[in-house]
């Protein structure tokens, strides 16, 4: 929390010598002059990932509602905050156009959504001094100081995917590893993960399947898996596949325990109309994140900004974009309170921290070394299904193979 004020007097004078050495065309000077912090989001609410991506511009408005209104202390008195949002469409040459369209009018991307539309912004990212926080917990994320992940990547849930396998079966000699995985770098760490630590815990695996975007047939790919003699399955796949791959393979009587990646799942699988119960029977989900209504410090907080500014449509990866958004605003206070609040201010305070945790609701966050890696940590979840709502069945752990 910051109980410090800066005058505003020696903050604009900071900010006019600042502009003029920038040349004067950064906008979001003038913003923060008038104690406003402009933040920038670059979303998927039209494209393949939607039913995820929606939910982040709402995160971010919650907050940004709940700070101007007073009621909740993260920025010294008087500071408020403007979200600018755009749509591109899961498309990365889009996403290269909405960032030159809002570059020069905000402090930082507080989402961009996706590595394949994050990763072509990297030079810009650079050139303007712009630091841009993925949705995606890709291993790349973390490879450059402007692009920061805030949770274990998924090359390192899929390593205590493989933990969670022995422990399941018993021992490392009952697992048949299998895993489904889209062609993109989400998918391709899971494997590379999977991969590295099934040699270290001497768990063969048994099958590898790929699926295409958009596919809508997985007859083959539950057969292959079927075919192998798999028990033990990861999934680092979007719910547009995850959801037809685990109805697929009930139909045809093939129940191994399935482990998903974090986005493998969506909450509308909550929904019996969406995906039946028996369904999700043997589904587990990797985590290194709380869950919507756990008892964290924070949540109560959360809860009740959602039941005032939020849209009433329930989903976790609204309380993601949220704590997301916390973790950004804390920077920016942070930068307030050493004179000034320029890009430069904020990225060395956001390479300061060593240990966020926003106040226990999160796992550690380190963010001093370049590249990130924020967390290791991973847990994994059952659904429960009665309540919509989580089951720690084995809890948070560096996995073995680290």
């Amino acid at each position: 929390m910051v109980n410090k004020f800066i005058p505003k007097v020696i903050l604009t004078a900071t900010l006019v010598l600042f502009a003029a050495h920038c040349g004067g065309n950064q906008t979001y000077l003038k913003k923060i002059e008038q104690q406003i912090i402009p933040i920038g989001g670059l979303n998927d609410a039209s494209g393949p990932g939607a039913a995820i991506g929606v939910y982040f511009p709402a995160g971010k408005n919650i907050l940004a509602k709940q700070v101007n209104a007073g009621k909740l202390n993260v920025l010294p008195e008087g500071w408020t905050v403007e979200y600018i949002d755009k749509d591109h469409s899961y498309n990365p040459a889009k996403s290269v156009s909405m960032f030159k369209e809002i570059k020069d009018s905000v402090l930082f991307i507080g989402t961009s959504f996706g590595t394949p539309n994050t990763l072509p912004l990297v030079n810009m990212l650079e050139a303007d001094k712009i630091v841009a926080f993925p949705a995606s917990l890709s291993s790349q994320m973390g490879a450059s100081k402007y692009t920061v992940p805030l949770g274990p990547s998924y090359k390192v849930e899929a390593m205590r995917a493989v933990d969670f396998m022995v422990e399941n079966a018993g021992s490392a000699s009952k697992v048949k590893a299998g895993i489904v995985y889209q062609q993109d770098d989400y998918g391709k760490d899971g494997l590379a993960g999977l991969k590295a630590a099934a040699e270290k815990a001497g768990v063969s695996i048994v099958a590898e399947q790929t699926i295409a975007p958009g596919q809508k047939d997985f007859g083959a790919v539950v057969k292959g898996l079927q075919d192998a003699g798999a028990t033990h399955v990861l999934i680092s796949v979007l719910p547009s596949a995850s959801g037809p791959l685990l109805g697929t393979a009930a139909k045809l009587g093939y129940a191994p325990v399935w482990i998903g990646s974090t986005p493998a799942w969506v909450d509308a699988f909550f929904n019996a109309k969406v995906l039946p119960p028996a369904v999700l029977g043997n589904y587990h989900q990797l985590s290194g994140l709380p869950f919507w209504g756990e008892d964290v410090p924070g949540m109560k907080a959360f809860e009740e900004a959602f039941a005032e500014f939020g849209d009433g449509k329930k989903n976790w990866y609204t309380f993601v974009s949220y704590m997301q958004g916390l973790i950004q605003l804390q920077i920016a206070a942070k930068a307030i309170e050493s004179g000034s609040l320029t890009r430069d201010s904020y990225l060395a305070a956001l390479n300061s921290l060593d240990s966020l945790d926003l106040d226990g609701m999160i796992q550690p966050v380190n963010l001093t070394e370049v590249p990130y890696q924020t967390s290791t940590k991973v847990r994994v979840l059952k659904p429960n299904l009665g309540k919509g709502s989580w089951t720690v069945v084995s809890d948070y752990a560096d996995p073995k193979a680290l």
